[in-house]
Parts: structure tokens; C-alpha cells; sequence
């Protein structure tokens, strides 16, 4: 062995042997220098070196890894800021949305600021955010809803779901007095110079977190048939404008487009484009049943956010594959 190499053998020895003491050893550098007879600043630079010689690898492991990495390959495929991916042990549909509402309750607690307004709408996954919200914290925040109001089931009373949030988060919850569906477009025109009406939609638009449920349209138990009794005969009509997804109450087609169904224009509610210019959009939807309707706001670009449940990240990362084959 040459001189040369020696030095060059001495010096990577010594290099692993530091690296090896900080990474898997876990020792601090400053007990590092006085181990090794070297200041900080030279501990610091050799660490620096091997991590650009690529002598370090760091590998974190988890026992959920694979709902992690489902949720990360439909980042990177949807072009979504994040998704959140609960892992879910069986296939049941509400044990799949339960999961997602955890999820995504965890992922609006951590990206809450105070000051900040939240809009929402009905649907059984902001009820499941709502429900599964728990925290001591106390936020400086406001709910507002993005529609129009609907009397019946809880889920689908975007009021009542804006108190509950805002109770739990220890904010102020505005309402929205004025019904989802006018019965014409005239009379929508008009609800929407309603003076509570403008202020209420104003501040939904103004939000800077949005929460929305995303709502399927062939499935039986489909909530958007909850809001409004006229759409439960109009199968036909819905059919025929190739309705895929329902977004604020909007139905929308396979390519994420406002489907061209008549009742669309009766909505008195924040637009799907007015949702996407909110700076953090957070979709909540899981099952098999919500695959394409998600892949169809997808599509659509209205959410920066994604909270689902594994199965139903891998489902949609696999249609779309298939779409692209």
C-alpha cells in the first residue's frame, strides 16, 4: 500500500468511525471531539464530508410503512401537496371512514393556525373529521360554512357540523341562514344578494383552510340525494350530464368539469374554482365507493390535500395507472 493510500484509507477510517459514533451510536459532536482528540468545527466538517461521499444512508422504518407509502405514491400521482393514508385493518366502509376522519382531524390540528377562517361543507367525512377531533388546545379561529343550509341528518346540516368544529377547536362559528338548493336559478340569483348570504360566502371564500366532503353519485346510500329530494327522481337527468363526483353540492363529470345537470345552477354555495384558489384545501373521503368520485376532483385540481384510508389510496393510485396504460 503507497503512502497515498494509507492516508486515504487513515483518513475514511476515521471518517466511519465518526460517523459511525453520531449516527448509530448517537453520540453529540461536542463528546465526539473530546473521544477523538478533535475540535467541534473539525468533528462537524468530517461528518459533512461522508454524508457527501454518500457513506450515510439513513433509513426510517415504521410499522404502518405501507400506508405511508400509499399515500405518498398518490401524492406524487394526484400532484397533491399531501395525503394522508390511515392504515385500516379490514375493508368496511365506515371503519375505512372513521379512520379518515382521524386522519384528517389530525392533519387540520397540525396545520391550524390562530387568525385563521375554516370553511366547510356537509358529508359524512367532515362529520367523521368532526367527530373524531380532540384536543385541549384552544384556537383563535373561525368556522364558516361553503353552502347553503340543509335540515335532516347531521351530516348533512353544514351549520350544525361548523358549531361542532368550532366548539371543539374553542373558536367562533358564523351561519348560514339561506337553503342550499333555490327552486330556479332566478330565485338562486336572488338568494345570493341576501345581505347574511354575501357576508357568509364572502368569508368562505376568504378562508384559508377548507375542509369538503366528496360525495359519490351511483352508490346507493349516496348523500348528495340527502340534500335535495328533486335529485332522487332526476336519476336519468344525472345520468345523462355523465355525473361522476359531488363537490359543494356541485356534480361534476369524469374529468373533474361542473357536469351539465340542471340543478347545478339552482346551488347557492361557494363554486368548485372559488375552493381551489383557498390556500389549503383538505378533501375527506374513503370506501370503495368514493374511488372514481375522488379520482374525479383529482382531475379537477380543487384540493391541495387528500385524507383517506389506505386501501382506498391504493385503489386510486391503481385506476390510475390503469388509465395511463
Amino acid at each position: 500500500m503507497s503512502t497515498a493510500d494509507r492516508e486515504s484509507f487513515d483518513a475514511i477510517r476515521r471518517m466511519h468511525r465518526i460517523l459511525t459514533m453520531h449516527f448509530i451510536e448517537g453520540m453529540k459532536q461536542i463528546d465526539i471531539a473530546t473521544r477523538t482528540n478533535l475540535s467541534v468545527a473539525s468533528v462537524n466538517r468530517i461528518i459533512k464530508q461522508g454524508r457527501d461521499l454518500g457513506m450515510v444512508e439513513i433509513t426510517i422504518r415504521s410499522p404502518f410503512e405501507s400506508a405511508f407509502d400509499a399515500a405518498r405514491k398518490l401524492a406524487e400521482r394526484a400532484g397533491l401537496a399531501e395525503v394522508v393514508a390511515a392504515p385500516c385493518p379490514t375493508l368496511d366502509d365506515p371503519s375505512r371512514l372513521k379512520a379518515a376522519g382521524k386522519a384528517a382531524a389530525s392533519f387540520l390540528l397540525e396545520h391550524l393556525r390562530d387568525g385563521q377562517t375554516i370553511c366547510v361543507t356537509g358529508g359524512k367525512g367532515v362529520s367523521a373529521l368532526v367527530e373524531a377531533l380532540d384536543t385541549d388546545q384552544k384556537f383563535d379561529v373561525s368556522v364558516v360554512p361553503a353552502t347553503g343550509g340543509v335540515q335532516g341528518k347531521h351530516y348533512t346540516d353544514v351549520n350544525h357540523l361548523a358549531s361542532e368544529l368550532a366548539l371543539k377547536l374553542g373558536g367562533r362559528a358564523y351561519q348560514i341562514h339561506v337553503p342550499m338548493f333555490a327552486a330556479s336559478p332566478q330565485e338562486r340569483d336572488a338568494l345570493m344578494q341576501v345581505r347574511s348570504c354575501i357576508e357568509a360566502l364572502d368569508r368562505a371564500r376568504n378562508a384559508d383552510v377548507a375542509v369538503v366532503g366528496i360525495g359519490s353519485i351511483h352508490a346507493v346510500d349516496s348523500s348528495y340525494f340527502d340534500l335535495t329530494s328533486e335529485a332522487s327522481g332526476d336519476i336519468a337527468a344525472i345520468r345523462e350530464s355523465r355525473a361522476e363526483a359531488e363537490l359543494l353540492a356541485h356534480l361534476l363529470d369524469g374529468a373533474g368539469r361542473v357536469a351539465p345537470y340542471a340543478l347545478n345552477r339552482h346551488l347557492v354555495c361557494v363554486t368548485p374554482d372559488e375552493l381551489a384558489r383557498i390556500p389549503m384545501t383538505l378533501g375527506v373521503a374513503a370506501g370503495s365507493a368514493k374511488v372514481s368520485p375522488i379520482i374525479s376532483v383529482l382531475k379537477g385540481h380543487y384540493l391541495k390535500a387528500l385524507a383517506t384510508d389506505e386501501h382506498t389510496a391504493v385503489e386510486i393510485v391503481g385506476r390510475l395507472d390503469q388509465k395511463d396504460r
